[in-house]
């Protein structure tokens, strides 16, 4: 399968929500707006990432820092698309990016109810680069 990774920009929001909104481990919270993520990309640039079939999204994954130490979070590959490289390689980006900048942890932040979730982890950081993971409930705000 052929698939292109690019940078997040502001006029993929509507792309990558309606893949967010397909996803069992993403759960939409206000600091997902169109307002809040245009921030996160502006104040992180570079460093968020969109995978297209075509011009069909089929996946994407925010990442951000706060000068230390990065994060990860609302990673998703669409479910035709999983076990093809799509999540391997947006993370790869991110934390390409991040050891760029000099910024060696990574917090990932995922719903605990995702079991799956940590398993990809676990394949995907075998050198351990990712030492922490935030494990949040599933409710909204």
């Amino acid at each position: 399968m052929s698939f292109t990774v690019s940078e997040m920009t502001n006029q993929d929001y509507e792309g990558v929500l309606a893949l967010w909104k397909t996803s069992e481990a993403i759960i939409l919270k206000k600091n997902d707006s169109k307002e809040c993520i245009a921030k996160l990309l502006a104040r992180n640039p570079g460093m968020s990432f969109v995978a297209r079939d075509g011009v069909e999204y089929i996946g994407a994954v925010l990442c951000s820092h706060d000068g230390r130490t990065g994060y990860l979070s609302h990673l998703v590959v669409r479910k035709d698309h999983r076990r093809e490289g799509v999540g391997r390689q947006l993370v790869g980006r991110c934390l390409y990016t991040l050891t760029g900048m000099g910024i060696h942890t990574c917090i990932l932040l995922i719903m605990k109810e995702t079991p799956q979730a940590l398993n990809f982890w676990r394949k995907v950081d075998p050198a351990g680069r990712v030492n922490l993971v935030m494990m949040g409930p599933r409710e909204s705000l």
